[in-house]
């Protein structure tokens, strides 16, 4: 599957989406038009943009899209942590680059999709683990790519 064409971009995983959809939110947020200063303060703006689903934001295909959790600590430079929340989109094409949800060793698995000289691997974000060759004889399928990852900031 890919050897024949290294260079062509990664198709989407051959498991079938799931059925169950997923229903927009009721509940919205108001979402202010003043951008954060993440370096020195700036003067406050309360200017009210509107009002933000975030289902609506992270969710652009419901039927193709699913929710996990990152476990570990091997995409931690990617800004993953254990215990994130990854919104994966089954209908995205893979490129490189792409941060992917795969099938590797007989598990899932979430790694940074490379292209390498003599094919593709899942390369780990973290330089304490390996990358992995994606080949036939591996048995790696791409589940679909992480558009978004949720951090808990406060542990309590």
């Amino acid at each position: 599957m890919f050897a024949s064409n290294p260079n062509a971009p990664l198709p989407p995983g051959t498991c079938l989406a799931s059925t169950r959809g997923f229903a927009p939110s009721e509940s919205t947020a108001p979402i202010y038009s003043a951008l954060v200063a993440a370096g020195f303060p700036s003067p406050a703006d309360d200017h009210l943009e509107g009002k933000l689903d975030l289902h609506e934001l992270m969710v652009k295909r419901p039927a193709a899209t699913f929710f996990c959790r990152a476990d570990g600590d091997s995409m931690t430079d990617a800004g993953i942590q254990s215990g994130d929340l990854l919104v994966v989109d089954r209908s995205v094409q893979p490129h490189d680059g792409d941060v992917v949800v795969a099938t590797l060793d007989g598990g899932l698995t979430v790694k940074t999709l490379r292209k390498v000289e003599d094919g593709w691997e899942l390369a780990s974000a973290n330089p304490d683990y390996p990358s992995f060759p994606v080949n036939d004889e591996e048995g790696v399928q791409i589940w679909g790519v992480v558009t978004f990852a949720v951090s808990a900031l406060a542990k309590r």
